[in-house]
């Protein structure tokens, strides 16, 4: 048997099971926590979504707070302001969402809407760039569901606003939850 220090017991021969083993059944656990919380949000989308947007409220609010605290560490009373300022504005933001989380909500998935709109259109040009390459079909079909999941937020803005962070915190809560499942299940495998 070999041990270092005299506590840290380095023979893998013993019986019973091995460290990843043990961290399997949490790795699962975790996955089945996940997928169960993204059960949940898919049956109530509009709790969901409303959960979604307090939760940016919540953290806006902390960074706000953390930018006025960090203002006041600088060197020149202007840039102090212009902190203080930033902070002020966030912590605003964060409150608003709380004030009216369905107009927040409305917000949040038109920049949703935009914002894949616009990276799938530049993940398609940065595909047709490199022709070349292998994987370049991938990427553009990856770029065209990005692109096309986009326009049909914004076709149906603002009245999908009710439900689309709750459906995309469900289906992201599913697929990240299958991860940890699969991380899992193949560690208890080795």
């Amino acid at each position: 048997m070999t041990q270092v220090s005299g506590n840290l017991n380095l023979d893998q021969s013993r019986p019973g099971p091995k460290p990843w083993q043990v961290r399997s059944a949490w790795i699962i656990a975790l996955g089945v926590i996940y997928v169960i919380a993204g059960i949940i949000a898919l049956g109530s989308m509009l709790t969901a979504t409303v959960a979604s947007v307090l939760v940016v409220g919540t953290m806006m609010m902390i960074v706000g707070l953390a930018e006025i605290v960090s203002a006041f560490q600088l060197d020149s009373w202007s840039k102090t302001v212009l902190w203080g300022l930033i902070g002020v504005l966030y912590v605003v933001a964060g409150f608003v969402t709380f004030e009216n989380p369905l107009l927040a909500a409305a917000f949040l998935t038109l920049v949703l809407g935009v914002s894949l709109t616009a990276s799938g259109l530049v993940r398609i040009v940065l595909a047709f760039g490199m022709k070349h390459e292998a994987p370049w079909v991938w990427i553009a079909l990856s770029g065209l569901v990005t692109f096309l999941l986009g326009l049909i937020i914004l076709s149906h803005w603002p009245i999908d606003t009710l439900y689309v962070l709750g459906l995309f915190l469900g289906i992201d809560l599913i697929v990240a939850g299958a991860g940890w499942l699969g991380i899992g299940f193949g560690l208890r495998e080795r």
